[in-house]
């Protein structure tokens, strides 16, 4: 930073508890600029932008290749001071300071630059950092001067999606049976039975299993299951997908000739990515499996899609959680004996009750929203700041860099 400049700083007013922000929220705040001597400046601005990014490599030496793409939501801009190249010759040195006519200078002191803007409504992934990319909502604050490098800083939103309530049909619960009869190593069969509660949970809510099995083989076998993250990165006509474990457990032993019935309950973490596919190149899913461990044989498994919800504390003011979500469940053991018989699940059931017309799932292809159009620069609140500004009531618009900053 130049030693005239003491100080150079941005800040944001936060809307909620979890300062967080979506779709159509008002983002506010200051930018803070100190100065000990009289500076000259050819541009000030801040701009606020979303945009999505994926790049990763494969292969090595001559055979290296790297995939990227990258996708441009919005770029909102406020000027403090306009370019002077963008003015009219006989602007370009003049800007208003206290009621006077003055080069493009800003006087020594502490000044404080308001700004204003609305996160535009449209549908949009939230905030991400994975493997191979991420989803960014950045305010980013720049002072060009003449014959001096250019200061700049930034900051990220935190970007959420709303439960707006639409969620019913991921109430639905999900049922399959898993049948293997041995022929290797063993006799007999064994099958397991899953019962899930529902697709949906919202984020530090308990995914409650009920599990029945019947080991009506010669071998022991033991009940495990895991709940794996999918994140799914597109560049092109290429596709990358990385996996995460969230929960993976190993439980108890299933003697041969014994039949066990089981409550899974799995808790998830608060801070968990939600699931989205509304992002051409970038998706975050989730799997259930729940299988038996077979020593030297192939696993019977069950597995059911999960959608994670944003939490209750996420949803606007005026709403509620969805019906039959539990924001704060009990407590509960991890895994314990089901003292009595399953109840039958309801009729109708299939294996994947997923709807595919509702939120598509999986499929590459799935969960495209078209971008009308990704350059397209939104005009953004523009108040009059409370320090000198070179015409204030310059246009703001200004063609899209291909990156956000």
């Amino acid at each position: 930073m130049s030693n005239s400049i003491k100080e150079f700083s941005l800040h944001y007013d936060s809307i909620n508890e979890s300062n967080t922000f979506s779709s159509g929220d008002i983002v506010e705040g200051r930018v803070v600029l100190e100065v000990t001597k009289e500076i000259k400046v050819d541009s000030f601005f801040v701009k606020l932008t979303g945009d999505a990014h994926v790049s990763w490599t494969e292969g090595s030496g001559d055979d290296e290749t790297t995939y990227s793409d990258h996708e441009r939501y919005f770029k909102l801009k406020q000027y403090f001071i306009q370019e002077s190249s963008k003015k009219g010759e006989s602007e370009k040195n003049t800007t208003l300071v206290d009621g006077e006519t003055y080069g493009p200078v800003i006087m020594p002191g502490s000044h404080v630059f308001p700004f204003r803007f609305q996160l535009p409504q449209q549908n949009m992934p939230p905030s991400f950092k994975g493997f191979h990319g991420w989803v960014k909502y950045v305010l980013t604050v720049k002072l060009s001067r003449p014959w001096k490098s250019t200061s700049s800083t930034h900051t990220e939103l935190n970007f959420v999606l709303r439960n707006d309530g639409t969620n019913d049909h991921l109430l639905q619960p999900q049922s399959a049976t898993q049948d293997k009869k041995m022929k290797l190593f063993g006799s007999g069969k064994m099958s397991i039975n899953v019962t899930a509660e529902k697709t949906g949970y919202m984020q530090g809510e308990t995914i409650r299993v009920f599990v029945d099995i019947d080991n009506s083989s010669s071998r022991d076998v033991k009940l495990k299951y895991s709940l794996k993250q999918q994140q799914t990165f597109i560049a092109g006509k290429s596709t990358n997908r990385a996996y995460k474990d969230i929960v993976k457990e190993t439980r108890d032993r299933i003697p041969s000739g014994e039949k066990s019935k089981f409550i899974v309950d799995m808790t998830l973490p608060h801070d968990l990515n939600v699931t989205f596919e509304n992002c051409r190149i970038l998706k975050v899913q989730y799997e259930l499996k729940v299988y038996l461990d077979v020593s030297f044989a192939s696993d019977p498994e069950v597995k059911f899609p999960v959608v994670i919800l944003p939490a209750e504390q996420q949803c606007p003011p005026w709403q509620g959680p969805p019906g039959g979500f539990q924001p704060y469940p009990p407590p509960q053991p991890n895994l314990v004996p089901y003292p009595g018989e399953l109840p039958p699940p309801p009729a109708g059931l299939y294996p994947n009750l997923y709807d595919p017309t509702v939120l598509p799932y999986p499929g590459d292809a799935a969960g495209v929203y078209p971008n009308p159009n990704p350059h397209a620069i939104q005009p953004g609140f523009q108040p009059a700041p409370s320090a000198p500004v070179y015409d204030p009531n310059q246009s703001t618009k200004e063609s899209t860099p291909n990156m956000p900053y």
